[in-house]
């Protein structure tokens, strides 16, 4: 079940060991640090698997990583309609303009 969970929350792994050391329960992940995931993750798609088929793959990574955000509707179809990495980053730098 951690593995499924870590696919779309990442900072799960961090959360889990906070709360073992502390028995308190860490804030959610801020606008600044999901940005940050999935351009990492995003880099590390089109270096494993070149520009098109990353892009292409990352599309269902984007409602998972920016989950619960409010009118963020706009942004993930963006997002999810970008077949050009600097257009995806460009929608990122987007969101940091609006959320951040």
């Amino acid at each position: 079940m951690i593995g499924r969970a870590s696919i779309g929350y990442p900072w799960i792994f961090n959360e889990i060991k906070h709360f073992m050391a502390t028995g308190e329960h860490l804030s959610e992940p801020t606008i600044q640090n999901r940005i940050d995931v999935t351009r990492k993750h995003l880099e590390m798609a089109i270096k494993w698997k070149g520009e098109k088929l990353g892009v292409l793959e990352m599309r269902r990574h984007y409602a998972n990583y920016f989950k619960g955000i409010a009118h963020f509707k706009p942004h993930r179809m963006k997002l999810v309609t970008q077949d050009d990495a600097l257009d995806v980053y460009a929608a990122l730098d987007e969101i940091r303009e609006k959320f951040v």
